[in-house]
């Protein structure tokens, strides 16, 4: 059996407010005419298929095109909800989809129900918000480790009737390099999973960080098709082509790139001059200007050499430490607001401010979980 492992999609996301839908639909193009090519038998999508809960409305129609052509390729579909979905809306029509091959699991109650595709046990482990699973799970404490647990203990004992098994999951797993495109999922400030949570089955296909990893040889993200911040700059993007029985293995299937991104840091006359810099000329950039004086009309005189320049900051080279702004891309949203209080009050949030804090942002995200 062939799998084709992705993840990570964020349909309707911007880069910088520049529009990635065209490029997105390029990335479809490319999964579709490797279904044919590679003879896929399954596509296996690790959730974070939107961007965001109530996704626009090209950005729903790209998915259902992308769906119809997967399907209409010869491959089966098996896509999980992400943090970044909603899942009730995700999950619509989706006792319909299953006769038409598509397999859509975002309830967490059916995440040890197989898809059985050739004797193969296919699990989808849908984003699990802590909250909202301890209560009816009877969870030992509010956790991803837990809620993860639980799902795998019970995907584990239906494994064993199978020929083989391969679990979906959208979850941080310990060891994994985050980007600063991923929104923290953290629970009281742990967000992460143990590798050893996922022994037993064939195939763990995993989604959420954004960069390709191999966790071990049998557990791995296939990260996002697309940079979705310049953090990921030389990452090389693409989906996991697996292959279970015979020459058993897996290779990476790079994906087309519509625009490189990159850094450039330095003085604005070197960068404008230097023609070493001729490379990047076409692609999406994130700049840094060194001066000690900002210069005019900086953004413009750039992108006249650099005309999809995107970001512009100045950190000037003899400017003292404490003056640089705090990095916020990235940061866990408590993180941030903590820095908040601490800059507008003279003083850190006391223990019990920072506890309600933590605990109002989990409930606004359980609340978009939900949405």
């Amino acid at each position: 059996m062939r799998i084709l492992h992705t993840s990570d999609w964020h349909l309707g996301r911007a880069f910088h407010r520049e529009s990635l839908l065209a490029a997105q639909a390029a990335f479809v193009d490319h999964l579709v005419e490797t279904v044919r090519e590679e003879r896929v038998d399954v596509v296996a999508v690790a959730g974070d298929v939107y961007d965001r809960a109530l996704p626009p409305v090209d950005a729903v129609a790209l998915l259902d095109e992308a769906l119809a052509r997967l399907t209409g390729a010869g491959a089966r579909v098996v896509l999980i909800s992400g943090n970044h979905d909603s899942a009730l809306r995700l999950r619509f029509g989706s006792a319909l989809f299953e006769s038409a091959g598509v397999h859509v699991r975002c309830a967490p109650e059916r995440a040890w129900e197989p898809v059985l595709v050739d004797g193969v046990a296919f699990y989808g482990i849908p984003y699990l918000e802590p909250e909202l699973v301890r209560a009816p799970w009877e969870l030992p404490d509010r956790s991803h480790t837990a809620a993860i647990t639980y799902a795998m203990d019970r995907v584990r004992a239906d494994a064993a009737r199978h020929r083989a098994a391969v679990v979906l999951s959208h979850c941080f797993v310990t060891g994994g390099q985050a980007s600063d495109s991923e929104r923290d999922i953290s629970v009281g400030g742990v967000a992460h999973v143990p590798l050893a949570a996922f022994d037993g089955v064939d195939y763990v296909a995993l989604g959420h960080l954004h960069g390709r990893q191999r966790m071990s040889e049998t557990v791995r993200y296939s990260g996002s098709p697309l940079a979705y911040s310049f953090s990921e700059t030389g990452q090389v993007k693409g989906s996991w082509l697996v292959t279970l029985g015979q020459g058993s293995g897996a290779e990476f299937v790079p994906a087309p790139v519509p625009r490189p991104v990159g850094r450039l840091r330095g003085e604005l006359e070197w960068l404008l001059a230097d023609p070493r810099h001729a490379a990047v000329e076409d692609h999406w950039l994130q700049v840094t200007l060194t001066d000690s004086v900002r210069p005019k009309a900086a953004m413009d005189r750039l992108r006249a050499r650099f005309p999809h320049t995107l970001a512009l900051s100045f950190d000037p080279a003899d400017a003292a430490p404490a003056a640089q702004p705090a990095r916020l891309s990235g940061r866990p949203e408590a993180e941030v607001a903590l820095d908040f209080v601490r800059e507008v009050r003279g003083e850190p949030a006391a223990p019990e401010e920072e506890d309600l804090l933590r605990r109002a942002i989990e409930a606004s995200r359980t609340k978009e979980t939900m949405a």
